[in-house]
């Protein structure tokens, strides 16, 4: 599986939870003090407490998840295939016709129409996907929707027979660091396996696996195989989807990430309301850390909350009144401490209505409205993948605008420029990846001439040329290079 960051392995996960304690509360006695502050069972039922209920309960939510990428080969098979039949002759061996990438993951059943939620990583180019349920059956299921961004899809069995058991979304704002969770899920394929552990820690924001940042830490033992698949807390609520875990061999080591509960419920949303793009508010501000010398020039006890750094002309931050060396800090009253979660907290605001933000602006905190919408997009994208020789062969080019800066996550003021192309994706093993383009760059001037759409760049790079001279920003640093043609 791939890694997030160099730390981080990607691991396809399946949840369940039981709390059988609870229900038998009142006719448990209490545990007799030792003199060393242990305890010991008084009753049978004391000694039989256990999470099975729960687990019975959670696991037929559970699915796992197969997507395979069926790619066709060519009529002309190249050089290697005429090799082999001269070396071999008419008897040679028959080379397939197609070439197939699989893989394996997690899912959680969340509606009885066969909705399913899943990570995007476990069905990326993935164009088949199937999903076995708890009792065998197996059923086709249709991509409804991919959000990379957050690094969750959206799944629907195509042809559901009846008998599904959806998991009920739980509250993620609810838990508490020490709280008991369970994992349910599929680790290395060896199986639907429960592990248990707690939360041991929230709104962890450097993990790398996604844009939107925000993750449950648990010691649950997840591995990898259980990706997509659900954190259930004590109540039999889905309160994550495991998406990662740390780790240096592959295996556990008690540090697993998932995405909170009310992340995935805004995902779910959107597909349920025929969306195939989940659309979020836009600021257009560009944040950065309060670090410990701004916390005290600004009078705060400690670092918290999010700088202004600078805003986008015309953008809500600009029409709310937001200046430049403002702290913000909260989203309707919940806290945040750095842009991630930030980014996480106004995203799930929705894109209609308005949000107040808590802003400290000297020594006065103020409430300031701002409205919610999305990034406008100002011009057509006009999708340009170049295939004519050239520096760009095989990048993918589109217009800029508000929207696709916000998508990409591209500070738009630090370019310089509200306008332009930029590089949208650059495939792997290409003259643009080899001449070291790379997703997010700005195309500035192609042989000294500005490019200020894809229409421009269609056109500079259809002509040969002996020499290219190829300018882009990259960060706000402008970058110049000369390639061979």
């Amino acid at each position: 599986m791939r890694r997030p960051t160099t730390s981080l392995l990607l691991a396809a996960l399946l949840l369940g939870v039981a709390h059988p304690a609870a229900a038998q509360a009142e006719s448990v006695p209490p545990f007799r003090a030792l003199t060393d502050n242990r305890a010991v069972p008084e009753s049978k039922a004391q000694v039989q407490l256990s999470f099975a209920p729960l687990v019975k309960r959670a696991a037929p939510s559970v699915v796992n998840v197969y997507g395979t990428h069926v790619e066709k080969r060519a009529a002309n098979r190249g050089a290697m295939d005429e090799f082999l039949r001269r070396f071999f002759g008419d008897a040679g061996p028959n080379l397939p016709q197609e070439r197939a990438q699989r893989s394996l993951g997690s899912g959680v059943i969340v509606d009885a129409s066969g909705l399913i939620v899943t990570n995007n990583h476990v069905i990326e180019n993935m164009n088949e996907v199937k999903v076995a349920l708890n009792d065998r059956r197996e059923f086709e299921a249709q991509i409804l929707l991919r959000d990379p961004r957050t690094d969750l899809a959206i799944l629907k069995i195509k042809s559901p027979t009846g008998g599904l058991t959806p998991m009920e979304i739980g509250d993620s704002e609810g838990l508490q660091v020490g709280d008991f969770v369970i994992a349910i899920g599929n680790p290395f394929g060896v199986g639907q396996t429960v592990t248990q552990g707690i939360v041991s820690a929230l709104a962890r924001t450097q993990v790398g696996s996604a844009d939107y940042q925000f993750f449950i830490q648990t010691d649950a033992a997840i591995n990898p195989g259980n990706s997509g698949g659900a954190l259930v807390d004590l109540n039999g609520g889905l309160v994550g989807i495991n998406t990662a875990i740390y780790s240096q061999s592959g295996g556990s080591h008690g540090i697993g990430f998932a995405i909170p509960a009310s992340m995935v419920r805004a995902v779910v949303e959107t597909a349920k309301g025929g969306s195939r793009t989940v659309r979020r508010p836009w600021l257009g501000a560009r944040l950065q850390h309060v670090t410990p010398d701004i916390a005290d020039s600004v009078g705060l006890d400690h670092p918290t909350g999010v700088l202004v750094a600078s805003m986008q002309p015309k953008s809500p931050a600009e029409e709310a009144g937001l200046k430049r060396g403002d702290v913000i800090l909260a989203v309707d009253g919940q806290t945040v401490d750095d842009p991630e979660a930030f980014g996480y907290r106004f995203a799930l605001k929705g894109i209609k209505g308005e949000t107040k933000l808590t802003v400290l602006r000297g020594a006065t905190r103020t409430m300031v409205p701002v409205r919610l919408g999305p990034a406008p997009e100002t011009r057509p994208r006009d999708t340009l993948k170049v295939k004519t020789r050239s520096p760009f062969l095989g990048a993918t080019a589109v217009n800029l605008s508000p929207a696709v800066a916000e998508e990409m996550q591209l500070d738009v003021s630090a370019q310089g420029q509200g306008d332009g192309v930029i590089i949208a994706e650059v495939e792997g093993g290409t003259v643009a990846n080899r001449v070291g383009l790379q997703k997010g760059d700005v195309v500035v001037a192609v042989n000294g001439a500005p490019v200020a759409s894809t229409k421009d760049l269609e056109r500079m790079t259809r002509a040969p040329a002996a020499m290219w001279e190829v300018t882009i920003n990259r960060g706000g640093q402008q970058l110049t290079s000369v390639f061979g043609g």
